[in-house]
């Protein structure tokens, strides 16, 4: 077990994302393999569109990867963002603002997926498209987020630095940058914690051909889990799929 992981819980949900990472790692060679920059490539060498919000991703094989993200900004903590210092790292970059319902849905699970991954070689960064630093930072600590975001509001500098990656008002818009500092996955709209953790599996190259079931008195929730997941075989279902969002509620709504 690497640090910063510990329990059922993490096993749990660990597993979900190893399953769909199986997933992504059988369906990505037949479905995505023209991918370019993270647009699907039509016949003729074109983007296909993209429906902002939908909840679709996508996972970029390696060879297909485009150039190196360059972007920087101040942070919501006051620090300056750079992602060029986060390289070796893959990290994960949330576009978000307080005002956005589905941000307020994904935010719980963002906070903990971060803390998850925390040593493990996966940094987290968010974008804030709209807000003053008071309430982005407000935001921050209503969902115990343990990550800065760049302040974006007032330059869009940070947009622009992923233009191609990011579809114009898509937010949320989460992508999986490489340790090379390429996109390497986007989930358009709403992000679903198992698909994200799957990913981010997927391009550290941490997700073992056979997940690893617990001990003792964790093993048969483990099993369980295992159990009543979706079959692997049915992995190409998940290519393009819209997140059925009605499903989720926000933290706190009644």
């Amino acid at each position: 077990m690497r640090p910063g992981y510990k329990g059922a819980a993490w096993r749990l949900r660990r597993l979900r994302g190893l399953l769909v990472a199986a997933g992504l790692a059988a369906s990505v060679s037949v479905s995505l393999s023209g991918c370019v920059s993270l647009g699907v490539q039509g016949d003729d060498g074109s983007q296909t569109s993209f429906v902002a919000g939908d909840g679709t991703w996508e996972l970029i094989a390696e060879p297909e990867r485009g150039a190196p993200v360059e972007l920087s900004g101040q942070g919501t903590d006051g620090s300056t963002i750079d992602l060029a210092s986060l390289r070796g790292q893959v990290v994960v970059v949330n576009v978000w603002y307080a005002a956005c319902a589905p941000c307020r849905i994904e935010a719980p699970d963002l906070a903990a997926a971060a803390q998850d991954y925390a040593g493990s070689g996966v940094a987290f960064v968010g974008i804030n498209t709209r807000d003053t630093q008071a309430a982005a930072n407000a935001f921050e600590q209503r969902f115990a987020i343990p990550y800065p975001s760049v302040l974006d509001a007032e330059t869009g500098q940070a947009l622009l630095a992923l233009r191609g990656v990011v579809p114009p008002a898509a937010v949320p818009t989460t992508i999986v940058i490489d340790t090379q500092g390429r996109p390497a996955g986007r989930i358009v709209g709403l992000a679903d914690p198992a698909v994200l953790r799957g990913m981010i599996d997927q391009v550290t190259g941490i997700a073992p051909a056979s997940p690893p079931v617990g001990t003792g008195e964790e093993s048969s929730a483990v099993e369980a889990e295992a159990a009543a997941a979706p079959s692997t075989d049915q992995s190409e279902s998940w290519v393009q799929a819209p997140r059925q969002q009605a499903t989720r509620a926000e933290p706190g709504a009644s």
